[in-house]
């Protein structure tokens, strides 16, 4: 059963890892990739990438790319939602910070940011406005 428009923005706010899939060219399947996003319903989504990334070109020659977030307690649930870069630029230690909150537990944050700043190169924030959704409900099974 698809969800509402309420329970699929509420699940994407929720964090889980998504899979990020863009276009990667003529002859090749799209390139899929866990990623760490961040969202608020009714906003726009962003995602945190290198900047010399494969990911980041990719999505810069493409536009637009998709993400998909599931889980399979306490019922199968999935959102997919794809849409248009609204825009990009560098990443800054606040965002890098509100991320990792988002996913490693407080104790462990500034553990993880310092890592991050010396292992992961120069980053880039890239936002999508979300147009097109697909979600369902399979309930359990």
């Amino acid at each position: 059963m698809a969800l509402s428009h309420e329970e699929r923005e509420q699940f994407l706010a929720e964090p889980h890892v998504a899979a990020l899939a863009v276009d990667s060219g003529a002859g090749r399947a799209p390139l899929t990739v866990p990623i760490w996003y961040q969202y608020e319903p009714g906003g726009n989504i962003w995602i945190m990438t290198g900047l010399e990334s494969r990911k980041n070109a990719l999505i810069s020659e493409a536009g637009r790319f998709t993400l998909m977030v599931d889980r399979i307690e306490p019922t199968i649930r999935y959102v997919s939602v794809e849409g248009p870069v609204i825009d990009s630029a560098p990443a800054t230690v606040e965002k890098l910070r509100e991320l990792t909150a988002r996913y490693v537990p407080a104790e462990k944050v500034e553990g993880y940011v310092e890592f991050a700043l010396k292992n992961h190169g120069e980053q880039l924030v890239i936002r999508m406005r979300p147009e097109r959704w697909v979600s369902a409900d399979l309930g359990s099974i």
